[in-house]
C-alpha cells in the first residue's frame, strides 16, 4: 500500500464535493457521460447510482486516488446516502483489475455461529413467515468494513482516513435526499410494522431539508481513526452485540472477532476475443453469466437473425436460463463448506451439452430440466481510474434496508442475508429461488449469492465494467446488457436503459419484465401463444452501471431507472 500522496489532504477536501457545491443547499446537477469526442488523453469513468458518491469518487480521483480508493470512499459514502442498499452493515464481492493483474474480493456476510440450518423452521417443519427477512436473526455478521480495508490495504494509494471522511460529512451535515428514496423509506413502514427500530431512525426523512445522521457519523468517523478495529472489536462491535442481547439476534462478539474477507481467484475464461473476469463462488452469478454468454454463442443459428426482444428471442434466453438456474440450486454454495465443480460447469463441452437441450419451439417443462452434472435490494457501481485500473463493486443489505433492524447508537441497519440460505430444500426465498443441502445454513458459512461484479478484458486491458443490484435477476441483467452492446450493436446508455426481462426455472412458464419498461402488448400476446405468463416483474428490477471502452474512449452509463450518475472525468497532461 502507497500511504503518500501528492495532494495535502486539506486540498483533498477542498477538491472533494461535499465543500465544493454538494452540499445540502446546493446539490450536484444530474450529470451525463461525456460524449467521446470530448474525452482526453487522460480520462478516468466513473458509473455510480449515486450522485452524491459520483461526486466523492471525482474527488478522490482527481487527488490522485487510484480506483481502488474510489470504490472504498464510495462505498462508505454510499452507506450515508443510500440507505436503501449502501452499507456498512452488509457485505459484498469487489472485482479488481489493477496494474494488469486481477483480483478479487469476498466479503460476504457469515451465518453467525450460534446458527443452524433449522432455525427458521417451526415445529412442524414449515418456514415460519418472514423470519429470515424481518428482525435481527436474519441478520449474517456484516462483511463491508472488513472487505473495503482489505482492498485498500492491498492496493490503495491515499490515506484510509481521507476515504472515510466524505461519509462523515455527508452523516453529519446531511443531504438532500432524492424523491424515489424519501417514498421508499415511507412505503417501508407497513412491511416492518412495530417490528423493528427502523421507523423510529428513518422515518423523519423528508425532501424538503437535509437528513442528518449523527449516530452514524460517529461511527463512521471511529472507522476512519480506527479501521476495523472499531467495527468489529472496539466500540462499534458493543453497539452490535448490544443491538443483539436486546432484539434477540445471535451475532456476538466472538462472531465479529472472527470475520474476515477473502482474496478468491476469479472466474477467468475466454469468450470470443475478450477474457471474461467473473465472480467465484459463493456467487452464482460468474458461472452462470460464463453459461449464459457461451450458451447463446452455441445457439447462434437459432439467434440468428432474431430481433432483441422479440417472443424468440425471449424463449430462447428463458430456455437457457432455467438450465442455468437449475444448476444453480443443486450445486453451488459456500466453496470453504461445498465442493463446487465450478470448472465442470464453465467448460465448453458442459455448457454446448445444455444448449443442446434447449427447445427452440416450445416450453422444456420441469421434468425436462434437471441439473446437468451427474454426480430490492443491492447496489453496485463501476469504475475505471486514468491509469487503465478498475473496480466492479456489488454490495448489499439483501431485501430493501436489509433486516429493518438499526444499530442503536451506532446508526446503520444490518443486513437480512441469511434469506439468501436455502432455509428449506426446495422452498424459495424472497427472489422466489429454490436451492438445496449445498446452501443450507451452517454456522459460519457464507450464504449464496447472485451479485455479479464482471469485467471484460480485451489484449489485456479494460474493455467494459458492468454490474447490477436485484437478487436473483442480477446475472441475468448484466448478460441482457452484454448482449446488447456486443450483439446489437446498442450504446451504454441504450443498453442500460433496455426493457429487461427475466426467467428462473421456476415457475416454468413465467417470464416477467421490467415495470418501468414494458414489453409491447404484441409481444405479451405473441409469448401467450407459446405458453408463456408475461408480467410485470413484482419490483423494478436492476440498476446496471456499465463503463464501455469504445475506440479508445470511456463510455460510462448509469440505469435510468433510478438516481445514477454516470460521468467522464478529464485531467490536464500536467496533473
Amino acid at each position: 500500500m502507497i500511504s503518500t500522496h501528492r495532494w495535502t489532504i486539506a486540498a483533498f477536501l477542498a477538491a472533494s464535493f461535499w465543500f465544493a457545491g454538494c452540499s445540502p443547499a446546493n446539490e450536484p446537477a444530474d450529470q451525463a457521460a461525456a460524449p467521446a469526442a470530448e474525452i482526453v488523453e487522460r480520462t478516468a469513468a466513473v458509473a455510480i447510482p449515486d450522485k452524491y458518491g459520483a461526486q466523492v469518487a471525482e474527488g478522490v480521483l482527481r487527488a490522485g486516488g487510484n480506483a481502488v480508493d474510489a470504490a472504498v470512499a464510495v462505498g462508505f459514502s454510499m452507506a450515508v446516502t443510500f440507505i436503501d442498499a449502501g452499507n456498512i452493515g452488509g457485505g459484498g464481492f469487489m472485482m479488481i483489475y489493477m496494474d494488469g493483474e486481477p483480483g478479487f474480493l469476498d466479503y460476504r456476510e457469515t451465518a453467525p455461529l450460534a446458527a443452524h440450518r433449522d432455525m427458521f423452521l417451526d415445529e412442524h417443519g414449515d418456514v415460519i413467515e418472514n423470519a429470515s427477512l424481518i428482525g435481527a436473526q436474519a441478520a449474517g455478521v456484516p462483511g463491508t468494513v472488513a472487505g473495503l480495508w482489505e482492498a485498500h490495504q492491498r492496493y490503495g494509494r491515499l490515506p484510509w482516513k481521507d476515504l472515510v471522511m466524505p461519509a462523515v460529512a455527508l452523516a453529519e451535515d446531511g443531504f438532500m435526499p432524492a424523491k424515489a428514496l424519501v417514498d421508499d423509506i415511507h412505503s417501508m413502514q407497513e412491511w416492518f410494522g412495530d417490528t423493528t427500530d427502523f421507523y423510529d431512525h428513518f422515518g423523519s426523512i423528508s425532501i424538503e431539508r437535509p437528513f442528518r445522521q449523527p449516530e452514524l457519523g460517529k461511527t463512521l468517523r471511529r472507522i476512519a481513526e480506527r479501521g476495523p478495529d472499531d467495527f468489529y472489536r472496539g466500540e462499534t462491535a458493543r453497539l452490535i452485540v448490544a443491538q443483539m442481547e436486546r432484539s434477540r439476534g445471535l451475532i456476538t462478539a466472538e462472531d465479529l472477532d472472527r470475520y474476515r474477507a477473502i482474496w478468491r481467484e476469479p472466474l477467468r475464461t475466454g469468450w470470443r476475443n475478450f477474457e471474461i473476469l467473473a465472480a467465484p463462488p459463493p456467487s452464482s452469478g460468474g458461472f452462470a453469466l460464463v453459461q449464459l454468454l457461451k450458451m447463446k454463442d452455441y445457439l447462434n443459428d437459432y439467434f440468428e437473425g432474431v430481433p432483441q426482444n422479440s417472443p424468440q428471442y425471449i424463449h430462447l434466453v428463458a430456455e437457457m436460463e432455467k438450465r442455468v438456474f437449475a444448476d444453480r440450486a443443486e450445486y453451488l454454495g459456500d466453496p470453504d463448506y461445498v465442493d463446487n465443480p465450478i470448472e465442470r460447469l464453465i467448460a465448453d463441452d458442459y455448457i454446448a451439452q445444455r444448449a443442446r437441450e434447449v427447445n427452440p419451439d416450445e416450453i422444456s417443462q420441469l421434468d425436462e430440466v434437471q441439473p446437468g452434472l451427474e454426480s430490492p435490494d443491492t447496489t453496485h457501481y463501476s469504475i475505471v481510474d486514468q491509469w487503465g485500473n478498475a473496480v466492479s463493486n456489488t454490495y448489499t443489505l439483501n431485501w430493501n434496508y436489509g433486516s429493518g433492524v438499526v444499530v442503536d447508537g451506532a446508526g446503520f441497519l444490518l443486513n437480512n442475508e441469511m434469506d439468501d440460505f436455502s432455509v428449506k430444500p426446495g422452498v424459495p426465498n424472497i427472489f422466489g429461488v429454490v436451492g438445496s443441502t449445498a446452501n443450507e445454513i451452517q454456522p459460519g458459512k457464507r450464504m449464496l449469492s447472485s451479485m455479479s461484479p464482471t469485467i471484460l478484458l480485451q489484449d489485456g486491458e479494460v474493455a467494459m465494467v458492468v454490474g447490477t443490484p436485484g437478487g436473483s435477476t442480477i446475472f441475468t441483467s448484466v448478460f441482457q446488457t452484454i448482449v446488447n452492446v456486443l450483439d446489437y450493436g446498442m450504446s451504454p446508455h441504450e443498453a442500460v436503459a433496455a426493457t429487461r426481462f427475466h426467467h428462473q426455472l421456476l415457475p416454468p412458464d413465467l417470464i416477467t419484465y421490467s415495470v418501468t419498461r414494458p414489453l409491447p402488448e404484441s409481444t405479451i400476446s405473441l409469448l401467450g401463444e407459446l405458453g408463456y405468463r408475461a408480467e410485470p416483474h413484482p419490483w423494478e428490477f436492476g440498476d446496471v452501471q456499465i463503463i464501455w471502452r469504445e475506440d479508445g474512449s470511456w463510455v460510462p452509463a448509469s440505469d435510468p431507472r433510478d438516481r445514477g450518475d454516470s460521468r467522464v472525468i478529464s485531467f490536464n497532461p500536467a496533473d
